[in-house]
């Protein structure tokens, strides 16, 4: 379980085919404190610690992690957001972020406001995915409120340490991000599907 509050950045030195799963090799700051078979969210994407050399670790993606997400769009020395599982105990300073990536989205415009951004993102309705105004929405592994939302789009204001920390830096209109929905959202949602469906 994670909190969408990012605790680093990584950079992909390598990506290795092996049948259809994808070995990808990432340098940060704190692969020296990472331990083999470790859960580490990548742009939101939980994936565990394979291998260790140096200040590189390997984690490894199968098929249906690589379908459902932009992580095939990734190449070498391209920057993810970095966030180690939580702690019981700890401040839940985001919110509740499994690591299971919903579906993917694109990034439609993005607007300076006075120092901070605002980011628009459309998603394909047909999964039956939703968010709600002030609700909560991890971007890239990014815990953010939902402003402005629509039937498959939203926004998020992004305030300057977000955008100095993250990789909503890199940004561009055609973007391709990871979208995780509100894991409560999704149950009352699901819940209520099924109350509709007597």
């Amino acid at each position: 379980m994670f909190t969408g509050i990012i605790e680093t950045l990584g950079t992909i030195k390598a990506l290795e085919k092996d049948g259809e799963n994808i070995h990808i090799k990432v340098a940060s700051n704190i692969t020296n404190e990472l331990k083999i078979d470790q859960s580490v969210a990548h742009n939101g994407i939980c994936l565990t610690v394979v291998n260790i050399d140096n200040d590189v670790y390997t984690v490894t993606a199968i098929k249906e992690t690589i379908d459902k997400t932009n992580l095939s769009s990734w190449n070498v020395n391209d920057v993810v957001n970095l966030e180690r599982a939580m702690k019981l105990g700890d401040r839940l300073d985001g919110h509740i972020v499994q690591g299971h990536v919903d579906q993917t989205a694109i990034c439609t415009n993005i607007e300076e406001a006075n120092g901070s951004w605002y980011f628009t993102f459309e998603y394909d309705k047909s999964l039956h995915n939703i968010t709600i105004e002030k609700g909560s929405i991890t971007v890239n592994g990014v815990s953010l409120t939902v402003v402005n939302s629509k039937e498959n789009e939203f926004s998020v204001a992004i305030i300057p340490y977000t955008y100095e920390h993250t990789n909503f830096r890199d940004f561009k209109i055609g973007t391709k991000i990871n979208l995780e929905f509100d894991v409560i959202g999704k149950y009352v949602a699901r819940l209520h599907g099924l109350h509709l469906d007597k």
